[in-house]
């Protein structure tokens, strides 16, 4: 009779516990296109790949831009050497305009001065002539008075000397006036070339200018299309900035829903279930394949953790919670696998770390990802492996039991906090621990 009351109270157990899977299952968000976990994972990564195409994209954008700001600068440089020598040739130009404007004055005044020499000039023989022409017509000098009304010989020679004396002067005079009127004239004659050389350099810099402000202009317009370029480019990184923030809501969308997708999955397994399919089941350490004969202690009984093992796996510690579970998982961290091989135990610094099962210690030491750690071969096809120890107790080569100490829960290699990464392979590939050892 209390056997049956035994079997009664196991079956109500087990019914309540289908129950209450259905009932989870039930609660969790319903998917119209009802896709498994590896369909949504296909999804992800389809939308990584525009992620990544989006990225390579903004990565040209920002070279372009870089390369556009190259330009800008360089441009900009010649601007300012244009200016600086539009700057020097306007000042030679407005200097040369002075001379210029100076040669003219001075051409102006020697002008007068040859103006006022010739006029001289005209006026002296002017006056010449009329004193000589006044002298025959008055009868007062002439070549007959002097020779005929001579009273002597010397009279006669003074009376030569002195009309010969009288056009020497106005002679010399004469000269004199010619003389500086062509001193003027040449002088004049300077100046024109002066000027024309002036005026001949003046042209040349005003077409000089001319080509400086052509060059400008350039220069202005280019500027003005590659500011404009840059404008593009900044629009267009921000667009394609924000078509990568969309990608990653859907990415973050994607993960969730796929995280919801494995837990609907994997409870939807254990719910056919009440012990470890015998498939997968651990063989005993004494040869049996089904886990219940064995006689080696490691392979049953209570774990260090408080849990009890069916498989002949023990739970490998005292654990907080279950922080990331078996397959694709967003990476914690950079450096971290997407498509975790094992669990993650969350636990305090310090916390023991036993063998899961009895075996041979393989590798007790330590690498940059998985810090110190230890494997163990449990010399049936399966190892276990027992990763980012604070330290281990145990070497390569010794012989464990099951729930031996071989080290302490740390966060050594590429870890975000204190948690042991527990793995179990079955000759050589990584299988869900879950599957062996009772986490949930």
């Amino acid at each position: 009779m209390n056997n049956r009351k035994r079997l009664v109270s196991i079956l109500a157990g087990i019914m309540a516990a289908v129950m209450l899977l259905t009932l989870i299952i039930g609660l969790l968000p319903t998917r119209a296109s009802a896709a498994s976990s590896s369909e949504i994972r296909k999804q992800i990564n389809e939308l990584k790949a525009q992620k990544q195409e989006i990225e390579e994209q903004i990565k040209q954008v920002q070279d372009d831009y870089k390369k556009n700001e190259n330009e800008i600068a360089d441009i900009v440089a010649r601007k300012n050497v244009i200016d600086q020598e539009i700057g020097l040739l306007s000042a030679q130009i407005i200097n040369i305009n002075e001379q210029i404007a100076a040669f003219n004055i001075l051409i102006a005044d020697k002008q007068d001065e040859l103006d006022g020499a010739q006029e001289r000039f005209d006026q002296l023989s002017e006056e010449n002539k009329i004193r000589i022409r006044t002298m025959e017509e008055e009868g007062s000098l002439s070549y007959w008075e002097v020779l005929f009304k001579a009273n002597d010989f010397s009279d006669l020679l003074d009376r030569l000397n002195m009309v010969e004396e009288i056009a020497a002067s106005d002679q010399r005079r004469l000269e004199e006036l010619d003389q500086a009127a062509q001193a003027v004239e040449e002088a004049q004659d300077q100046l024109e070339v002066e000027k024309a050389e002036l005026q001949l350099t003046k042209d040349e810099l005003d077409v000089a200018q001319a080509q400086l402000d052509e060059k400008k202009a350039e220069a202005d317009a280019l500027l003005l299309e590659l500011l404009a370029k840059a404008d593009e480019l900044k629009a267009l990184e921000l667009e394609y900035s924000e078509m990568k923030n969309q990608l990653l809501d859907d990415i973050a969308a994607k993960e969730q829903e796929y995280n919801e997708t494995k837990l609907a999955e994997w409870l939807a397994y254990m719910a056919t279930y009440t012990t470890v399919p015998p498939e997968t089941s651990a063989p005993a350490e004494g040869g049996s394949t089904n886990g219940s004969s064995g006689t080696n202690s490691g392979n049953s009984g209570t774990s260090p953790g408080g849990s009890s093992a069916s498989s002949g796996w023990l739970v490998p510690c005292s654990y907080v919670k279950l922080t990331s579970p078996f397959g694709y998982r967003v990476s914690p961290t950079a450096g971290a696998s997407t498509y975790h091989q094992g669990v993650d135990l969350a636990a305090p610094q310090g916390t023991p770390v036993y063998a899961s099962r009895a075996g041979r210690v393989t590798v007790a030491g330590f690498t940059s990802a998985a810090g110190y750690y230890v494997t163990i071969n449990h010399l049936d096809g399966y190892s276990s492996i027992y990763m980012h120890l604070n330290n281990y107790v145990v070497s390569s080569g010794q012989t464990v039991s099951a729930g031996q100490l071989i080290g302490y829960v740390g966060n050594s290699g590429i870890a975000t906090g204190y948690h042991l990464h527990f793995g179990i392979a079955y000759n050589g590939a990584y299988v869900n621990p879950a599957s062996y050892v009772s986490l949930y």
